[in-house]
């Protein structure tokens, strides 16, 4: 695949105040300048986000770049994603990223979809073929998966569903990566499975993230970052090498593209693209 055909993309979350909302619009227009295929931008559980979401996807239209929201099914009614559905399209959206999400502290029923793939079903039956439909893959299993069969089914039914293609949790191992292509491979899928990019930037905020969504941190990884301490510069060039390291070998082996997680900060992406050249 060529480099023109590959699609690079970014991600960020819609801030909570206004100086959030300022600090993001400062760091996406410097983003903006790497010429992402996209921005996604994230829903809370339950579309707590779901208004800023909104709010952030339109920003970025209208300074005329594509956006593509997630949309999150846990929490929601058929009624609330039809809504929100026929805002985006009405907004000229045509790009989406269905999940199931995280059923938010205190709810006790998913809501109207248990899965990402009833979402997804829900989508080209209210709306056809108007949108381009993203959903999500585990390379590393999914942490609440009861075994590695188990979910590479659920994976499937949701392309069986109608997306087109997938982004990945982002790993470290890239192993992982080509393990699971093999097996998607196997069972017939043939659709783009975007690797997910976690820029490195503080040991102690990645490790906890990672115990929480399963994504591991290789042994070798995690012991050189444990032992910069505090040493913050000495953790972003490591974590430079590193994942740089993983995108040259994810893209000479065939991957159709990488999505990096920004956590809204420009920096750490901004030196990865530049390394990788891939503007």
């Amino acid at each position: 695949m060529t480099q023109n055909k590959r699609t690079f993309s970014l991600e960020l979350f819609p801030p909570q105040t206004p100086e959030g909302a300022a600090k993001l619009r400062a760091a996406r227009a410097r983003m903006a300048t790497l010429k992402p295929r996209f921005f996604s931008v994230t829903f809370g559980a339950g579309g707590s986000t779901r208004d800023r979401t909104l709010e952030t996807v339109l920003e970025i239209q209208r300074e005329g770049y594509q956006a593509a929201p997630h949309l999150s099914c846990i929490g929601s009614t058929r009624e609330s994603i039809r809504s929100i559905l026929e805002q985006y399209r009405a907004n000229g959206i045509r790009h989406l990223v269905a999940l199931r999400g995280d059923l938010p502290s205190g709810m006790a029923r998913p809501g109207a979809f248990r899965y990402a793939n009833e979402l997804v079903e829900f989508i080209r039956a209210e709306t056809g073929d108007c949108f381009h439909i993203e959903v999500a893959a585990y390379p590393e299993y999914h942490p609440q998966a009861k075994n590695p069969q188990d979910d590479l089914q659920s994976f499937k039914r949701k392309l069986d569903a109608g997306a087109n293609s997938a982004i990945t949790q982002y790993f470290y191992n890239f192993d992982a990566y080509a393990h699971f292509i093999d097996e998607c491979q196997a069972i017939g899928i043939d659709l783009p499975i975007v690797p997910g990019i976690m820029p490195i930037a503080s040991y102690s905020s990645l490790a906890r993230f990672s115990d929480t969504c399963g994504a591991e941190i290789p042994r070798w990884i995690r012991k050189k970052l444990e032992s910069y301490g505090d040493d913050s510069a000495s953790i972003r060039a490591f974590g430079l090498d590193v994942v740089t390291g993983l995108c040259e070998r994810l893209l000479a082996n065939g991957a159709p593209g990488l999505h990096f997680y920004t956590l809204n900060q420009d920096a750490l992406t901004a030196a990865l693209w530049q390394r990788l050249r891939l503007s």
